[in-house]
């Protein structure tokens, strides 16, 4: 989508997007090395009585199924960051995610008007609808002058 395309109030959908054990186990390993991560036997005795995803893998994916369906083809060059992430619910091996999306605002920079502003909501919610992951992200995107 290019930077005209996104709207106040426009909700976008992407998934779905099925997590394995494997891949679990494989961002845990090089990336989040906790053992309710990586290790199957101990994690049943834990506090979420299973393995569960990094939350770090759980944005990883969200951002997957943003770019896919919003970045891909567009302006957008970078983010200065988010005002904030939440984890409410773990993900787990053989859970299907799917993304929502909803876009907050959308401007010009008032210094640059070559530069698009884009905040945003993005959720993702698991096969029984529970919601695993929340954040508020802002997105830039250099225009034609």
């Amino acid at each position: 989508m290019k930077f005209a395309d996104f709207h106040n109030g426009q909700v976008i959908e992407a998934g779905p997007y099925a997590i394995t054990e494997a891949e679990v186990l494989q961002f845990a390993n090089a990336y989040d090395p906790q053992w309710f991560h990586t290790d199957a036997a101990a994690a049943a005795e834990g506090p979420f009585g299973g393995l569960i995803a990094s939350g770090w893998h759980t944005c990883g994916i969200a951002m997957r199924l943003v770019a896919k369906a919003a970045l891909e083809g567009s302006e957008s060059f970078a983010s200065p960051g988010l005002a904030y992430v939440k984890w409410p619910n773990p993900v787990r091996p053989g859970d299907t995610l799917r993304l929502v999306a909803d876009v907050i605002e959308v401007r010009l920079s008032e210094k640059r008007p070559t530069l698009g502003i884009l905040r945003w909501r993005w959720r993702l919610f698991n096969q029984r609808e529970l919601m695993v992951l929340e954040l508020e992200a802002t997105s830039l995107f250099k225009l034609e002058a």
